[in-house]
């Protein structure tokens, strides 16, 4: 296997996250860290016993694939010069500080033929892995992510520091246009909003209901799926989730009508858990991000394959959270 010469731009906690996982992977040499501030860039590089640089423009000649784990505002200036490189990046999400900005990312890997793939990992959470086995038409969708206060990423709001992920993956399920986005948003602690729930509806007639909150007392992460094949249950952080599929159930549903036309059993004795089937999902343990950064370089070394999230889809995820918020604009409380 040949190995591809990789390195993470920014030493910071997903940075650092980064540089665990291109360390270990057998088609990766990881090559070095990069940060402005050369003593945590260094502190990083040493851990993994590789060379520490202050510029993007140090390690140019020097890779073929690099992660961006710096602060969003950065991400744009930061992939600029690796792209018209013609070095692949993978760019943790959301994919920019603006729409505007995520175009220009998208812009210029087609300009310059690269590869860019964004870092939504939810992606390749086990649970949303195993869901995309059932190739499900969902019809209504809800997903909740709350959580104490993280103390990072205050340069953004819950919209596209956290429910970005759960826009990602609800724009691959329901794998139609936005139609109409109506959302109400609060910022408790800092600039930007801490709380936000929107409502989704899409022109195939899915909707989504969305929660995000960074000021919760406990973390959860958990979504729901209707649709005419199947229902399931998940939940992201226990890496757990059910369920009840449609086929495997018309019978069920059958002898439930005609004894209710006929009006000789007691409905109220029977416990609906018994008489539904429900099945357990078959989840892996595979971490997220080395799943995701595994899909990256696969495409980088296979023409026919791509990453688990391309720049058009992280581009979407951005237009959808910029529509959530314009939305919050319009409910702004007095």
């Amino acid at each position: 296997m040949q190995k591809l010469r990789t390195a993470v731009v920014g030493a910071g906690k997903m940075g650092a996250i980064h540089s665990k996982v291109y360390s270990q992977l057998a088609q990766s040499e990881f090559i070095g860290v990069v940060d402005i501030d050369a003593a945590k860039a260094g502190k990083l590089a040493q851990q993994y016993n590789v060379k520490s640089f202050s510029s993007v423009a140090d390690i140019i000649g020097k890779v073929d694939a690099v992660t961006i784990a710096a602060p969003t505002t950065f991400h744009l200036a930061l992939a600029e010069p690796l792209l018209k490189a013609k070095i692949p990046v993978l760019i943790e999400k959301p994919l920019a500080a603006s729409v505007e900005q995520a175009k220009r990312i998208v812009e210029l890997g087609k300009e310059y033929g690269v590869i860019v793939a964004v870092g939504h990992s939810e992606r390749c959470n086990p649970v949303v892995q195993a869901m995309k086995k059932f190739n499900i038409e969902p019809r209504f969708i809800e997903s909740n992510r709350i959580s104490p206060y993280p103390f990072r990423s205050m340069d953004i709001g819950v919209v596209l520091d956290v429910m970005i992920h759960d826009i990602d993956i609800i724009l691959s399920l329901a794998a139609s246009k936005l139609k109409r986005v109506d959302a109400v948003g609060v910022n408790v602690i800092g600039d930007h909003e801490d709380i936000c729930n929107a409502r989704l509806t899409f022109e195939n007639g899915c909707i989504a209901n969305v929660t995000a909150s960074r000021l919760a007392f406990k973390t959860e992460r958990k979504v729901r799926v209707f649709s005419k094949q199947a229902y399931l249950s998940l939940d992201y952080f226990k890496k757990e989730g059910v369920v009840v599929r449609a086929d495997p159930n018309i019978d069920a549903v059958k002898w439930i009508k005609e004894h209710q036309e006929q009006g000789d059993f007691d409905f109220g004795a029977m416990n609906w858990n018994e008489l539904v089937q429900m099945e357990k999902l078959d989840i892996g343990n595979k971490e997220p991000l080395r799943l995701e950064q595994e899909s990256f370089l696969a495409a980088i070394s296979d023409a026919s394959k791509r990453p688990e999230v391309t720049a058009d889809e992280g581009l979407a995820a951005m237009e959808c959270a910029e529509a959530i918020l314009e939305a919050i604009k319009k409910h702004k409380w007095d």
